[in-house]
């Protein structure tokens, strides 16, 4: 599925489709750029599902926990691993087979520890506010 972004106020919409698309899929994986926008489209989704307490972008602690209307999610940013075993350490497959919403920025740092299926968006950057969404479920 592809998607064309040319204005925030359309991040409500986005996240909507992006969730009927992910069905039972739970695992998003999020590449694009240094300020592509996956931590804002990450926070459109969140109060998609429920979520009143501030979204923020998980780069320090590497996850963030939130409670939704009725499931957890889990927002993790790899962008400061090291290596792969940094990811092991942090126990990243309780979360990921939890059932919970895991919302995962900079996958390609732990690309050997991606599971089987999941749902993988590309945003690519077209202009200030305009964006390329490319969705698709692996």
């Amino acid at each position: 599925m592809l998607l064309n972004l040319t204005s925030l106020t359309q991040l409500s919409s986005i996240a909507t489709e992006i969730m009927s698309f992910a069905k039972t899929s739970r695992i998003l994986l999020f590449y694009g750029e240094m300020g592509a926008g996956k931590t804002t489209l990450i926070k459109s989704l969140c109060e998609n599902l429920g979520v009143t307490e501030a979204v923020t972008s998980p780069t320090f602690s590497i996850v963030n926990e939130y409670i939704g209307a009725s499931q957890k999610i889990y927002h993790f940013d790899f962008y400061r691993l090291k290596n792969q075993a940094e990811a092991l350490d942090l126990g990243y497959e309780e979360y990921f087979y939890s059932e919970a919403w895991c919302f995962v920025e900079w996958p390609e740092k732990i690309a050997g520890l991606l599971p089987e299926h999941y749902i993988k968006i590309d945003i690519n950057v077209l202009g200030d506010n305009s964006r390329r969404i490319n969705i698709e479920k692996i």
